[in-house]
């Protein structure tokens, strides 16, 4: 088992442990071994991520509605751990789902501390890596700045929200505890040095924000919460949200300038034509 993969395992079972138990988990800065984990260790030669990603689209994907469940009163996923799955303000995952394969991938961040937004899942962390690659060969100078973030996490983000921005803003830029795709493991928010690492709205206008949405879906990543498709995803514009899909997937998402659910209620029409 390599270092990263044994990285995220140990940081999981961990945070499982002091779950169970009923105590305070512990920080990510206590968990992380000091050394720089690389999900890059997972991509060289053949490039698992890139191919593991294309063949996500080459099998039939189910329709939303076979992958929820009540759960206490709430829609809740049942494939928590497939990279395409689709959480938004109607669709949670379980509040004590913990990626199993979190790493920590080898791109620049705007800060030092060993925390838990450094972390993604494999395959979106390798990916992640060839993204940043690819914009600094074309002289593109990107910053990971929010990856995972557990259900305790989002919880205390949001009731910050709501007591210092107000219940609307929070409802429209944070989302509820279990309802945020950071929580997958699959997403990171992503600024540059012209927008000095902030997440704005701005972004989008800077050369940096421009390069990462002609561009994201060549590493299997789509801007999740676009322009005009809030009453659909849920939540206003975010140009710096980056989810990882898979190649195929983020390519049509994004040539077709469609949303997430969109993708999956066309593939739903497709399938019973």
């Amino acid at each position: 088992m390599n270092r990263n993969r044994t990285t995220g395992l140990a940081i999981v079972a961990a945070l499982s442990a002091a779950l169970l138990g009923g105590c305070e988990a512990p920080s990510l800065g206590q968990l992380f071994s000091g050394e720089k984990t690389q999900a890059s260790t997972e991509v060289s030669g053949k490039k698992p991520q890139q191919e593991e990603g294309t063949n996500v689209v080459k099998k039939k994907q189910p329709s939303l509605e076979e992958t929820i469940q009540m759960v206490d009163g709430v829609p809740t996923v049942t494939n928590p751990a497939e990279l395409t799955v689709v959480v938004n303000k109607k669709r949670a995952l379980p509040a004590d789902y913990i990626p199993s394969d979190l790493v920590e991938p080898n791109v620049p961040f705007p800060f030092d501390e060993k925390v838990e937004k450094r972390m993604m899942r494999a395959e979106a962390a390798g990916a992640l890596e060839k993204l940043f690659a690819m914009a600094k060969e074309q002289g593109i100078e990107l910053y990971a700045v929010s990856g995972y973030r557990s259900y305790r996490t989002q919880k205390s983000l949001f009731d910050t929200y709501v007591q210092t921005q107000g219940a609307e803003h929070a409802a429209a830029y944070s989302a509820v505890p279990g309802k945020s795709e950071h929580q997958t493991g699959l997403a990171m928010d992503v600024s540059g040095a012209d927008a000095q690492t902030r997440l704005e709205e701005s972004f989008a206008s800077t050369p940096e924000g421009q390069w990462l949405a002609a561009n994201c879906a060549k590493a299997g990543f789509i801007i999740r919460y676009v322009q005009g498709k809030e009453d659909i995803t849920g939540y206003a514009y975010e140009p710096w949200h980056l989810r990882y899909v898979g190649t195929d997937i983020a390519e049509e998402i994004m040539s077709k300038g469609i949303t997430l659910e969109d993708y999956f209620q066309q593939a739903k029409t497709a399938q019973k034509q």
